[in-house]
């Protein structure tokens, strides 16, 4: 009696999980795109990619390349998309399994990041390219392939590290079903992001907005939200790139963007970098992990001054 009461209670607890999962997802509805421009797809290696591009096919190319997070998307740069495309040729790409992309239940990893941002920037002819955190390394290292050239890189807060020392249990327990679903919701959930945001995204959390975080808090449970993130929290899309030794041996002119009070990738990192691959650093006060975002019209110059 009590097994067949444990199993009872142990059933119904999944099952109002597996409801519970069910009803926010339906909750949320479809997502619309958070950039204005012309919304087209890059076919790759099966998955539509999602991309958005603005300004005159004439004008130098720039490619904007967004962080990795659980609610990442193009739309880290809703604040300097407009401004830039009125110079230049902007093209910005929802990374495979975030945003309007395809989010298959792949094992995501810095190889498949690599090889997705060079196949990407293949496709233009001398792109400039702005770069946000961990996928400024992904970025880095594809500008290594022999099809690939890159004239500018604008790296912000740039790092090869983005979580911790590979866990598979904890990727695994992300991964499962209905159990892992729960758990990222909770990551996920609107206080999560907001506490996010304000402990290390945002030196003003205010400029983060309340519009914003909602479309965050809504990318984050689309269908197969949780699988490129599973791979990103348990320390599986760290890579093995030294990022001074890799952009030494490019000839790239780089600058660099930080903020003074970036805590998870400290402005230090940014002076040595600077100063072991001979790249400008630019330092924005009063700001951590989004400079572009906090300080969009002064960032906006930089990426001219870098690009000219």
């Amino acid at each position: 009696m009590k097994l067949r009461r444990a199993i009872g209670l142990a059933a119904a607890g999944v099952g109002l999980t597996a409801a519970t999962n069910a009803a926010l997802s339906n909750r949320v509805g479809p997502l619309e795109p958070p950039l204005s421009g012309t919304h087209g797809t890059y076919r790759w290696r099966g998955m539509d990619v999602s991309s958005v591009e603005a300004g005159n096919e004439d004008d130098p190319t720039l490619v904007l390349l967004h962080g990795i997070n659980a609610a990442g998307s193009s739309g880290e740069f809703r604040e300097v998309f407009s401004a830039l495309a009125e110079d230049y040729h902007v093209v910005a790409p929802d990374l495979p399994g975030f945003g309007l992309s395809d989010r298959p239940a792949l094992y995501y990893s810095p190889a498949l990041y690599e090889d997705f941002v060079g196949d990407f920037l293949a496709e233009y002819d001398d792109p400039a390219v702005v770069a946000s955190s961990l996928t400024a390394a992904y970025a880095v290292a594809a500008a290594a392939r022999d099809d690939v050239s890159v004239s500018r890189f604008v790296l912000v807060c740039p790092t090869a590290r983005g979580g911790p020392d590979p866990k598979e249990w904890l990727r695994e327990l992300v991964r499962a079903p209905v159990v892992g679903e729960a758990l990222f919701n909770v990551v996920a959930s609107r206080p999560s992001i907001r506490y996010f945001n304000a402990d290390h995204g945002y030196y003003d959390p205010e400029k983060a907005g309340e519009e914003w975080q909602e479309y965050e808090w809504r990318t984050a449970h689309q269908a197969g939200a949780r699988f490129a993130p599973a791979s990103f929290i348990s320390g599986y899309l760290n890579t093995d790139i030294d990022l001074a030794e890799a952009l030494s041996a490019l000839d790239v002119p780089t600058t660099l963007v930080w903020g003074r009070e970036s805590d998870i990738t400290p402005l230090k990192r940014g002076r040595d970098l600077a100063d072991a691959a001979d790249c400008r650093l630019v330092v924005f006060d009063d700001a951590m992990l989004l400079p572009h975002v906090e300080f969009p019209n002064a960032f906006v110059d930089t990426v001219r001054n870098a690009l000219d």
